[in-house]
């Protein structure tokens, strides 16, 4: 990748070859800027916040568990917590890099040192085409709700009441 000017980061090519051994149709695309947040992604990229997919750690019952939710909205943590029988609490941003290898605003849905339990938020059903950190703040990737469902081997829940 280098030799065509494309930076090369340990974490980007985990997750580029995670997504090519799943058969991800979406290719890695490097920032100019970083994007740490859904607003920013969604503005470098020309498309609305809520086709970004966040990656988001939490602890279910301790357990860390990444939660991909739509830019739009934010994770009822005590309603989802309810729907699936655990408590959940927020990661510190070591148990984000410990469980993931990657660090928070660039965190991947793929690309892990081990399976990571997800949940995809089915609010990003409502869009042909989302987009998903690839573990750096300066890369993304498009992909489809059917495809990170797939590749994460995710659970497709709600992440809040239908009336938030």
């Amino acid at each position: 990748m280098s030799n065509q000017g494309v930076p090369n980061h340990p974490a980007v090519e985990k997750v580029t070859a995670a997504l090519a051994e799943a058969g991800a149709t979406g290719q890695v695309r490097w920032l100019d800027d970083a994007a740490t947040t859904a607003a920013q992604a969604a503005e470098r990229l020309g498309i609305t916040v809520g086709q970004i997919a966040n990656s988001l750690l939490f602890l279910f019952d301790g357990v860390p568990t990444l939660v991909l939710t739509s830019g739009s909205h934010r994770v009822d943590t005590a309603w989802l917590g309810e729907q699936v029988g655990a408590t959940i609490t927020g990661a510190s941003k070591e148990q984000v890099k410990e469980a993931t290898g990657q660090v928070i605003g660039g965190v991947a849905p793929v690309g892990h040192p081990a399976p990571v339990p997800t949940y995809v938020d089915t609010a990003l059903a409502a869009y042909d085409e989302v987009w998903a950190a690839a573990g750096h703040a300066k890369t993304v990737f498009p992909t489809t709700f059917d495809e990170l469902v797939r590749v994460t081997g995710g659970t497709a829940t709600a992440v809040a009441p239908e009336d938030q």
